[in-house]
């Protein structure tokens, strides 16, 4: 009987030594290149003239002019006196047509050497081959730097999920797809950031090093401050301090910045992630609904061509208006329990059970609520939902209603069956607010390390007077997730966190 595991090693050593032979044969290219005086890694400079995209888009006006390229070759073909590469920049890949009586044959000869993944600088003429490809004919070609390491095959490019995340670098590389999603990315952001300047808003920075861990509810990151010899906390949200420059005068201000949770890792979540948090004076979340709804269907419309786009199958529509209902208005839709209906918390907590929903024998009717929408209702939430209304027991920092003071002035926005973005008509009683500060400082206290911290500068903050303002949270990955078709936040971030590999 085959010994079935010393052929898996066998097989395992065979492929490291024929990549042990690819490596030695590229530094050996290296190392007669630095023998002959042409190091390519003492090349300080080039001068590109023209993008791949750019000869594309402007063939007619380009033909038989000059240009200089540059780029990282992607494949190659030698045809004895005449050969094709294609070489990939930031734009995209173009063909160049390389002849051994335009190079001259030393130059020629030195260009067959060189490897999938070298980057090389191209001067030559726009033209079109007989195939009717675009493509640039080679007058010298310099080789700027020397890649000692093979990209993946072909055909089958980086498909390891898990590489692709820590080698990021060779993903962009060879997969088009990932380097369009980036892009788009950055579209994103910067559409945000021209529609809210655009309406008067202000774009700040507040600190990242926090003295409380606030504004939100989640586990913080704890760092320590050597000068001072305290302990200090990366910020889990930038509300406090926004609300801050709400009281000192500002009345349209927003952050786009990183945020910092210990928290676990899944599709939807990563430790480190980016927000944008903006204030408004004199608004409430009517007001953010509204701009919530123009903002990322103006984001689909102008970057995407359509209001109407198609994530991981399902087709969803951005088009305003978007489905707005209250929270208990959905778990009556979804459960057939009118908690209107329901005066007790423990008739609540029967009810709950009713349904399969376990929740703490000493839940009160505002966490039974939250409870039965988070477990009944999320997943139902398809198109672009509008959830207000919540529970005070989970809107620390949100007013409470007039005509119901067990619920809040708050918002979440559901798509795809996940929240993307959280919004408050703000507390601005410092009484209240200290009040619900001391009970979150009480839930600390019997466990819950996701509860707030008590934060006595914001309510002095509060006490000098904050007028009545609307907030907005929107989680940019999770948007860009959904604007480019994404499956998981992983695959939107350049660098997500990674547990260190054994090997």
């Amino acid at each position: 009987m085959a010994n079935t595991n010393d052929d898996a090693k066998t097989e395992v050593l065979t492929q490291g030594e024929e990549l042990n032979e690819l490596l030695k044969v590229r530094r050996d290219k290296l190392a007669k290149l630095q023998k002959e005086g042409k190091n390519p890694f003492h090349i300080t400079r080039f001068d590109p003239t023209s993008y791949s995209q750019q000869i594309f888009d402007n063939f007619e006006e380009m033909e038989e002019k000059p240009v200089v390229i540059a780029g990282r070759i992607m494949s190659k073909r030698i045809m004895g006196k005449a050969s094709f590469a294609h070489i990939l920049d930031a734009k995209g890949q173009i063909q160049i047509y390389v002849q051994i009586n335009e190079l001259g044959q030393d130059a020629y000869d030195e260009f067959k050497t060189y490897d999938i993944g070298d980057i090389i600088g191209v001067e030559g003429a726009v033209f079109k081959t007989h195939k009717g490809e675009i493509s640039v004919r080679a007058k010298t070609i310099t080789l700027l730097s020397k890649s000692l390491q093979p990209l993946p095959e072909k055909w089958h490019g980086l498909k390891d999920v898990d590489l692709r995340y820590r080698q990021r670098y060779v993903d962009l590389i060879v997969n088009p797809d990932v380097r369009r999603t980036f892009v788009i990315r950055s579209r994103i952001i910067r559409g945000i950031r021209n529609y809210l300047d655009s309406r008067g808003f202000l774009e700040v920075e507040t600190p990242v090093l926090h003295n409380t861990a606030g504004g939100a509810a989640a586990r913080p990151f704890i760092t320590h401050h050597n000068t001072l010899d305290i302990d200090m906390y990366l910020r889990i949200a930038t509300e406090l301090h926004l609300k801050r420059l709400i009281v000192g005068g500002f009345d349209k201000v927003y952050e786009i910045g990183r945020i910092f949770r210990n928290e676990g890792m899944d599709i939807k979540h990563n430790p480190e992630f980016t927000s944008i948090e903006l204030y408004q004076a004199y608004a409430d979340y009517h007001d953010m609904m509204d701009l919530t709804e123009d903002l990322i269907s103006t984001l689909a419309r102008d970057i995407l061509g359509s209001e109407v786009i198609t994530y991981q199958g399902e087709e969803i529509n951005l088009a305003r208006p978007w489905t707005r209902m209250t929270m208990v208005e959905a778990v009556k839709k979804y459960t057939g329990i009118d908690m209107d209906a329901i005066d007790s918390a423990e008739q609540a907590r029967a009810e709950a059970k009713r349904v399969g929903v376990d929740v703490g024998v000493k839940a009160t009717w505002g966490e039974v609520l939250n409870a039965l929408f988070e477990e009944k209702v999320e997943d139902n939430l398809v198109q672009p939902t509008f959830i207000m209304d919540y529970p005070i027991e989970v809107s620390p920092l949100a007013k409470r209603k007039l005509d119901d003071p067990r619920l809040t002035y708050r918002f979440e926005l559901f798509v795809t069956r996940r929240e993307l973005a959280n919004a408050f008509s703000e507390l601005n009683d410092p009484i209240d607010q200290k009040e619900r500060f001391l009970e979150q400082v009480r839930q600390r206290e019997a466990g819950n390390d996701e509860a707030e911290m008590m934060d006595e500068d914001f309510i002095n903050a509060l006490e000098i007077g904050m007028p009545p303002t609307g907030g907005l949270g929107i989680g940019i990955d999770r948007l860009v997730m959904l604007l480019t078709d994404s499956y998981s936040i992983r695959d939107v971030i350049l660098f997500p966190t990674m547990k260190p590999r054994e090997d």
